[in-house]
């Protein structure tokens, strides 16, 4: 097994350009086979800006139920958690939300998504509500979006914003501040930012790979499996093929 440190970095843009033109499909291979990481695909979160490709870093925020206590330990206003977190994201960042897998609570609306809109931030994925759909992408707010359901609501009585930059889960994934997110219409992946170099590079061979694997299966006109999944053999053609290309 490989050794690595698992110390959080700051993913460069360069690598998330790379990701934008790989399928969530084989990220979530690779991420799961190369990292061990056992659930990094988030359940029923959906893409509700469809046709869109996202790789970014999380920014993230956590709900909690509401109580008295919490809402008075709590700042409010301008400086409030969802405010708070949202300063953090701007370009090549994305706002990542756990309200625990409840559809019903959005995150908020297209008056507080301003923040992200000036911030030009990439986007946002919860695994609760979103609202205000339409008004975001009448108005174009550019941003990409990802959610359990849409839902008319606001956060309560259902769930108050309580946490911002620390670990989370949204859709049963663990998302830490600085992981990349990788979404297309098949869903999102997390990817570790301490993994993220390596990820990239492993799925560019994989990509690859499975190309000249179906070349050589049209080619000789036999059942996929006698080149799939790719051999030794292909995968090290991939690699060449990249080094060739200065990858």
């Amino acid at each position: 097994m490989t050794e690595r440190s698992f110390t959080p970095v700051e993913v460069p843009q360069q690598i998330l350009d790379r990701f934008k033109k790989l399928p969530v499909a084989t990220v979530w291979h690779i991420v799961h086979t190369y990292a061990n990481v056992p659930l990094p695909f988030m359940d029923n979160v959906r893409p509700y800006t469809p046709g869109q490709r996202l790789a970014a870093r999380a920014r993230t925020m956590r709900y909690l139920p509401p109580r008295p206590d919490l809402a008075a330990q709590t700042p409010g206003g301008e400086d409030a958690i969802d405010y708070r977190a949202m300063s953090r994201c701007g370009p090549g960042d994305v706002l990542v939300v756990d309200i625990y897998g409840n559809a019903s609570p959005a995150v908020f609306g297209d008056v507080k998504a301003l923040q992200l809109r000036m911030n030009n931030a990439d986007g946002v994925v919860t695994d609760g509500g979103i609202r205000d759909l339409d008004i975001m992408l009448q108005e174009k707010y550019g941003l990409i979006i990802y959610a359990r359901d849409r839902t008319p609501y606001g956060g309560g009585p259902w769930a108050f914003p309580a946490e911002e930059n620390v670990n989370i889960q949204c859709g049963g994934a663990l998302v830490c501040p600085g992981d990349v997110l990788v979404g297309d219409d098949d869903g999102v992946v997390v990817v570790p930012s301490w993994f993220a170099e390596e990820c990239v590079e492993l799925t560019e061979v994989y990509e690859t790979a499975e190309g000249l694997a179906k070349e050589r299966i049209l080619a000789d006109k036999v059942v996929p499996g006698r080149h799939y999944p790719p051999s030794s053999e292909i995968l090290e053609q991939a690699r060449a093929l990249l080094r060739q290309a200065g990858k």
